[in-house]
């Protein structure tokens, strides 16, 4: 594995980075870590086709869940209206 060494870096920072990691229960070395790897990988977007696809149709196949979701439990409602011989219109 690689090293790095960042010079120069602000004591602001570097208490920042302190306080981040305590927080997460981390070294300053590994929330460094973290952080990097986390930034790399927002910035690489999509690794294939079907991560793009995915990335892209997420909203919508939420929206296609929750709408099949509340078909199903409006045909179970008016199937259990039909079983009990009432139905909501009466």
């Amino acid at each position: 594995m690689a090293g790095i060494t960042i010079r120069d870096l602000d004591d602001e920072v570097k208490t920042r980075l302190r306080v981040r990691a305590a927080s997460n229960s981390r070294s300053m070395e590994e929330e460094a870590r973290n952080i990097l790897g986390e930034a790399v990988e927002e910035e690489a977007g999509p690794r294939n086709l079907g991560h793009a696809l995915r990335e892209r149709f997420a909203p919508m196949a939420e929206w296609i869940r929750r709408s099949r979701r509340r078909r199903r439990c409006a045909s179970r409602r008016r199937s259990i209206e039909l079983q009990s011989g009432c139905s909501a219109s009466t």
